[in-house]
């Protein structure tokens, strides 16, 4: 298979079963809802080392949030319930109700509630008051510019971590042109994120290491230093690899943003040096969701 004269591999990306929420973050203006959410999803690119796989879904009109004023979405994804929620607590605690004029909402509903507010809101040193609006709580916790508006409870779902596809090009220049346009195709998705710097990664990992240490590795199959010959992954005159990482709420939506992520690539890369789209997997034994790229891009 060729889009835009670029081979896309008969292979497929391996993903993994997560636990997700739903974060609303509201404040006086958009640029200050956008810099909490920013600074909540900071340092939460893997859970391999960070806790939690975060990004920003998108940004929300008054219109669409539970206190009427601007606001962001975020995602945040775990591997389970425990270390989601103490995740959260930390990250709303020390990005978001220090941040100026921000409130927080859940974001979502299931029958996986984990509280956020009703811990946060220790801060308050016993000045915190709640009430009750319909069937949730809220915390209000005195701050230096009024009150941080907290929900007492979020809610996790099941999710979709690990989707994925690499854009092999001829230079760093050209990798990064295809990916920077894969990326914003990936946002237009609802209920994903592209969790790495940019929603890029340089530094795709294998199972397992040389060192006991490390439960990962660098994926030395796609380094260009330690090609040898032509033999290895890299397609001929190829010199860059970098990896899109998608997180989603459905199997659904991971397997759309991969397939306008790398139509885009295509489309950026033709003109780019872009020589071959492949997927990244462990051999099919680690994580359930198997996204055939072939399969995906037929529809």
């Amino acid at each position: 298979m060729e889009i835009h004269g670029i081979p896309i591999e008969n292979n497929f990306a391996e993903a993994f079963d997560m636990l997700a929420t739903r974060i609303v973050i509201t404040a006086a203006e958009p640029a200050w809802a956008m810099r909490a959410g920013e600074a909540m999803t900071g340092f939460a690119t893997s859970v391999i080392g960070c806790g939690v796989e975060a990004g920003i879904e998108r940004s929300l009109d008054p219109s669409e949030t539970p206190d009427s004023r601007p606001g962001v979405s975020v995602l945040a994804f775990s591997v389970n319930q425990e270390t989601l929620q103490k995740q959260l607590e930390k990250r709303i605690g020390q990005c978001v109700l220090t941040c100026p004029s921000t409130s927080v909402f859940a974001g979502l509903l299931s029958n996986r509630p984990m509280p956020l507010g009703s811990k946060v809101r220790y801060f308050g040193d016993g000045n915190q008051i709640s009430k009750k609006i319909g069937k949730h709580r809220y915390w209000r916790i005195p701050v230096m510019d009024g009150e941080f508006v907290c929900q007492e409870s979020v809610y996790a779902t099941k999710a979709v971590g690990g989707g994925n596809f690499l854009v092999l090009a001829e230079s760093i220049a050209g990798a990064l042109q295809a990916c920077d346009a894969a990326v914003q195709a990936i946002r237009q998705v609802p209920g994903c994120i592209a969790p790495f710097p940019g929603g890029v990664a340089r530094s795709g990992s294998k199972v397992g290491s040389k060192y006991k240490s490390l439960k990962a590795s660098t994926n030395d199959a796609f380094c260009p230093t330690l090609q040898v010959d032509s033999s290895g992954e890299f397609a001929d005159s190829a010199s860059a690899c970098l990896e899109l990482v998608i997180d989603g709420l459905t199997p659904e939506s991971v397997a759309q943003a991969m397939r306008l992520g790398i139509l885009a690539a295509c489309k950026k890369g033709k003109s780019h040096g872009v020589k071959k789209i492949t997927g990244g997997n462990y051999g099919g034994k680690l994580g359930r969701h198997h996204f055939y790229l072939h399969k995906i891009l037929l529809g």
